[in-house]
């Protein structure tokens, strides 16, 4: 397995996207955080240098796969990025892979291209008020009329929602349940499309979240993406990759925070001595090294197997609580030896406490991920 994470081009890569973090991301963190977004230049760069194109087919103009993803982001949290960072700069990767995929090749150049350039922003919405993780309930309507449909609805909780160009939205084409549902790309700039809000959060505060509303939008019958009513198989293929991702954005931010401390419990000096010769803080960062380790050999083996092609069921749940139990665990204990100093905003690990709340919700809650998991046990004999 490691070799598949060390590789000469994978070892580039990691140089590529750690000196563009130094360079371009870490000294403008704060400033994006108050500012409530990411600039579009970031994506622009990033595009630019290739760094969007991963785990995209080739025929899209992609490059890559899951591992090289996966390096991505811990080298973007690792210097100085957060995991609100790579919400908002890599939305794309939840906004596009389904367009990409159904491989309509006025689609592909219209809105995937140009998505992987940074010259476009995408967002995908399925949640709505009311309906959480039960993608199933989704009652965003789109009426077929002649060449376009008509859609009605809200969506909340949209990432990137403020600054897309376009949104790829869930919709109800057809009866009730998973079997009515559809992907419709939805330009932003169509007359009845609004954002309702921007909503204010406790983290990932660089990643703008909005509510958007749909007062008879009228789509071309071409933005449908893949066949009518097959939505909700599209989002199940791409589950597992964004929560593998969310997995990674857990080990990565909790080392993060690992390495923040290591030099503060060095250096730090209460009461005549380091914080780095008292046991109970060394056994705190014992306990956080074993738990980072235990959720990064774990994630990257799955990831490793989920890039070879196997199917793995319940183990990519159990990737994601695992990481994102850890992320937890580690930010809070980072906090908490940095004591008062943890809690300003002017301490980085301050950011990554609040960011890392978000990834045992986003992509499936623990609960949801833990009934999944759940179902795959022999409970019952019947």
């Amino acid at each position: 397995m490691s070799n598949l994470w060390t590789t000469p081009e994978r070892l580039e890569l990691r140089k590529l996207v750690a000196d563009f973090t130094i360079r371009e991301i870490a000294p403008n963190m704060d400033q994006w955080e108050r500012d409530g977004q990411l600039p579009r230049s970031l994506h622009q760069k990033a595009g630019s240098l290739g760094l969007l194109e991963l785990a995209f087919p080739e025929s899209a103009g992609g490059a890559g796969d899951y591992i090289d993803l996966s390096i991505l982001i811990e080298e973007l949290i690792g210097n100085g990025g957060s995991p609100g960072l790579c919400g908002s700069l890599l939305t794309h990767t939840i906004a596009a892979p389904h367009i990409a995929t159904a491989g309509d090749p006025a689609q592909v150049v219209e809105y995937v291209q140009p998505t992987l350039r940074g010259a476009k922003i995408g967002s995908l919405a399925i949640t709505e008020p009311g309906t959480g993780s039960d993608v199933a309930s989704v009652r965003t309507t789109a009426v077929r009329d002649g060449d376009h449909y008509v859609v009605n609805g809200a969506k909340t909780y949209i990432t990137s929602g403020t600054r897309a160009d376009y949104v790829t939205t869930v919709v109800r084409t057809g009866d009730a349940g998973h079997r009515g549902l559809s992907l419709l790309i939805v330009d932003t700039d169509t007359p009845g499309f609004s954002v309702g809000r921007k909503l204010e959060k406790m983290g990932c505060l660089c990643s703008d979240t909005a509510e958007l509303h749909y007062d008879n939008v009228r789509v071309p019958v071409a933005n449908l993406v893949g066949m009518e009513g097959s939505a909700f198989a599209q989002l199940m293929t791409r589950l597992d990759g964004e929560r593998l991702n969310l997995a990674v954005q857990g080990y990565a931010t909790a080392q993060r925070a690992f390495d923040l401390t290591l030099p503060w419990v060095r250096d730090r000096v209460t009461f005549g001595e380091p914080l780095a010769d008292r046991q109970v803080i060394r056994h705190k960062l014992a306990e956080m090294a074993r738990q980072i380790t235990v959720a990064r050999v774990y994630v990257r083996d799955v990831l490793s197997r989920y890039v070879a092609g196997e199917a793995l069921g319940a183990e990519v749940p159990m990737a994601k609580n695992t990481a994102a139990n850890a992320c937890e665990y580690v930010v809070n204990e980072a906090v908490q030896i940095f004591g008062g100093m943890g809690y300003i905003r002017e301490n980085e690990v301050e950011r990554l406490f609040r960011d890392g709340r978000l990834l045992s919700i986003g992509g499936g809650a623990t609960e949801i991920m833990n009934e999944v998991i759940a179902k795959s046990l022999p409970l019952w004999t019947r």
